[in-house]
């Protein structure tokens, strides 16, 4: 009989579930709004309402499952199962997930930070899947990030491990929500191409409809700026080489430090590929020490919004095999 797996992928507006065999193949997979209101207290029972109902209208039962996974936002004890000030999801104070799952659905349960789990889908199915030593990196909103040494997530002391957003590529520069200036975040998330074109855009005098859409305050957003750039527009170009540049030179530090195999840059901003890869790769090369340069590749994320699900079902496979 195949061993069954739940992956859930907890996210501030969407919810993606999925229902695995254990060697990472996706059976069924769905998606529900997460619903944050009332202090996020709908959260929880409507994934387990959630689950519940899809085993009913489909030929899996309980008993094919041996645990459950989970990817979150905020401040993870993966030892108590509980989860603290993810406010995205209003939750500001400990949300006990483990106990309440656990006892609703009788499989063991296990949770991660949102970025450590898309990591382990990139590991286990994707990118990373011919190393044992994998950084992964997700431009979002903000900047995520996940170490994996020797097939194992890398925590830290504290578990801040991994905060690749949080790396200063620009002493002084803007302000992060973090409270710190300069970080990666402010300069490669989908807000920080952003914050780049504002920034650089006093600077330029050309011809330019990215310089246009901001002079007149039309909405601009990252995938505008890569369209444009891959369109022919120099300023958006300008833009993309200088938010490429902050990220070749934060990965640089991290391969510096880890090595690893591969250097997996996914989530939303990643879909601008090589147009992303290409600059990021040379600023990379310049400032990785040589033998780094040759051995550790950049490369793009494989599995897109599936990272995360995958991610969370083979955190539920690990648990098993403890």
């Amino acid at each position: 009989m195949v061993r069954k797996l739940i992956g859930i992928d907890l996210g501030g507006t969407t919810t993606k579930l999925g229902f695995l065999t254990d060697s990472g193949e996706i059976l069924d997979k769905w998606a529900i709004t997460t619903d944050v209101s009332a202090n996020g207290s709908h959260i929880v029972p409507n994934i387990i309402e959630s689950i519940t109902k899809k085993m009913e209208n489909s030929d899996h039962k309980i008993d094919d499952f041996v645990g459950i996974g989970m990817g979150t936002p905020g401040s993870v004890d993966r030892e108590a199962g509980t989860v603290i000030g993810a406010y995205n999801l209003n939750w500001k104070t400990t949300q006990k997930i483990k106990d309440q799952i656990e006892q609703a659905l009788g499989l063991p349960f296990s949770i991660d930070n949102d970025a450590n789990v898309a990591s382990l889908g990139e590991y286990w199915q994707g990118a990373g899947s011919k190393d044992s030593d994998v950084v992964f990196v997700t431009l979002g909103t903000g900047v995520g990030g996940g170490v994996i040494i020797n097939g194992e997530l890398a925590h830290g002391i504290n578990g801040g491990a991994g905060e690749i957003g949080h790396i200063t590529v620009e002493p002084g520069g803007f302000m992060c929500t973090c409270g710190k200036r300069g970080c990666l975040e402010q300069y490669a998330s989908a807000t920080g191409v952003i914050n780049v074109a504002k920034s650089l855009s006093t600077e330029f005098t050309g011809n330019s409809r990215l310089k246009e859409m901001i002079n007149t305050g039309e909405e601009i957003t990252s995938k505008i700026v890569f369209f444009l750039a891959d369109n022919g527009d120099i300023f958006a170009n300008q833009v993309v080489d200088r938010v490429c540049y902050f990220l070749g030179l934060a990965l640089a530090n991290v391969g510096n430090t880890l090595n690893p195999g591969n250097i997996v840059i996914g989530g939303g901003v990643s879909n601008a590929g090589n147009t992303l890869l290409q600059p990021t790769t040379k600023y990379f090369q310049e400032n990785a020490f040589r033998p780094v340069r040759d051995s550790t590749k950049i490369r793009l994320a494989q599995l897109g919004n599936d990272a995360g699900v995958i991610g969370a079902a083979s955190l539920a496979l690990r648990n098993t095999q403890k």
